[in-house]
Order: structure tokens, then C-alpha cells, then sequence
């Protein structure tokens, strides 16, 4: 049997916390080894620890969950090992707090009312490789990016990708799984992942969650 999913929580408010441990620990395949008020004890945590996945709140004291994934992934990088998944969890509907978590990093948006279900599941999820977003956050992006004037200049790495690269992109950044790309593009599923692959690599993004506010903040949607 391969070992538990290793979690760390960090939020200001203990109870939060106590409920939050209580639901993870219940699970035989998720494992919480740490927790943290704010963000300088989630650097701390996250060094000592080395959890797997993290769930990160964003506004607390002494240092927010913003600097914290930043500071915490860019450790990991730096030493050359794993980087844990981090999802940021915030009583808001994504805003400019939320999207700058994960410019930084962050792998995963939820918020704090998620269904029990649906938290355990991102956990998995992100811990598989894939991002993930709370079910408000699409449509969040499009009211946030739609309200905006104007259309952004075409970045320069986005000229590099080929013309299925592009059609992928813009499937991708719409929310929809490489399965359901799959089935569209009559494509098999693991030429879309590779798909995928080049174009997070051309663009420098980390993740499908990077892709897609990338795609609303350029309006290339």
C-alpha cells in the first residue's frame, strides 16, 4: 500500500484548522503532518514537513498566504527537491489576491464552504498533478476579465505555439479535461497531456490554473 498523502494546514483561525484536521485525518490514504497560524510558520512548516499538499488560506497576520506560496515554492525549487501542491483557500470568490497565490504557485482555488467531498477530492487531485478550481472561479474569471476595456497585446511566447497548440490552449483555459479535449479534437487523451506539456513549458506556466488566468488576463479567451 503507498504511504498517505501528506498535509499541512495553515490558517489564523484554530478552529477552522480543527475541522479541517478532522475531516483529512479521517481518511486512511491522507495523512496531516503540520499545522500553521500564518504564513512565516508555513515557510517553517513547509521545510520541516515537506508535506505533499498544502491547504493555504490567504489573509492572515505576520505574512499572507501569497508570500508564503512564493516563499515556499521558490525554497523547493532553490533545493532542488519536490514542490507541494499548494491550494489556496479564502472566504472570497476569486479576486486579485486569489490569482496573484497562483501566479506564485499556487496549484488549486477553493473556497472555505467547499463540500467536505470536494475538498478531500482536490487533495487527491492536485497531489495527482492537476490543478484544480473552485466551481465559482471560472465564472469569476470571466465577470473579472470581461469587465476590463480593451484587448491586451498578444505576448510574444504565445506566437510560439503551433496551431493545434492553440486550439488546446483555448479549450484548456474554457475548463475542460483533456478527456473532454480528447473527445472534441479527436485526439487521443495522451496526445492532448503532451499537448498540454509543451505549452505550459512554451508559455512558463506551472500548471492548468497558471494557463487559464493567463488566457483571461491576455483575453485570449
Amino acid at each position: 500500500m503507498s504511504r498517505p498523502i501528506r498535509v499541512a494546514l495553515v490558517d489564523d483561525q484554530a478552529l477552522f484548522r480543527t475541522g479541517i484536521r478532522m475531516l483529512v485525518a479521517s481518511q486512511p490514504d491522507l495523512e496531516v503532518v503540520g499545522e500553521a497560524g500564518d504564513g512565516r510558520e508555513a515557510v517553517e512548516l513547509a521545510a520541516s514537513a515537506r508535506p505533499d499538499v498544502i491547504l493555504m488560506d490567504i489573509r492572515m497576520p505576520v505574512m499572507d498566504g501569497i508570500e508564503a506560496t512564493e516563499r515556499i515554492v521558490a525554497a523547493s525549487e532553490a533545493r532542488g527537491g519536490a514542490v507541494p501542491r499548494i491550494i489556496v483557500l479564502t472566504t472570497f470568490d476569486l479576486d486579485e489576491a486569489a490569482t496573484r497565490a497562483i501566479r506564485g504557485g499556487a496549484s488549486g482555488f477553493l473556497l472555505k464552504d467547499a463540500d467536505p467531498e470536494f475538498l478531500l477530492a482536490a487533495i487527491r487531485t492536485v497531489h495527482s498533478g492537476t490543478a484544480v478550481l473552485a466551481p465559482s472561479a471560472m465564472r469569476e474569471l470571466f465577470q473579472h476579465f470581461d469587465s476590463r476595456a480593451g484587448r491586451t497585446v498578444e505576448p510574444e511566447a504565445f506566437a510560439t505555439l503551433t496551431a493545434r497548440e492553440r486550439d488546446v490552449f483555448l479549450l484548456a483555459a474554457r475548463g475542460l479535461s483533456n478527456s473532454e479535449i480528447a473527445t472534441g479534437e479527436f485526439l487521443s487523451e495522451a496526445t492532448v497531456k503532451t499537448h498540454i506539456s509543451r505549452i505550459l513549458s512554451k508559455l512558463g506556466l506551472r500548471d492548468r490554473v497558471q494557463l487559464v488566468v493567463y488566457a483571461f488576463e491576455h483575453r485570449l479567451n
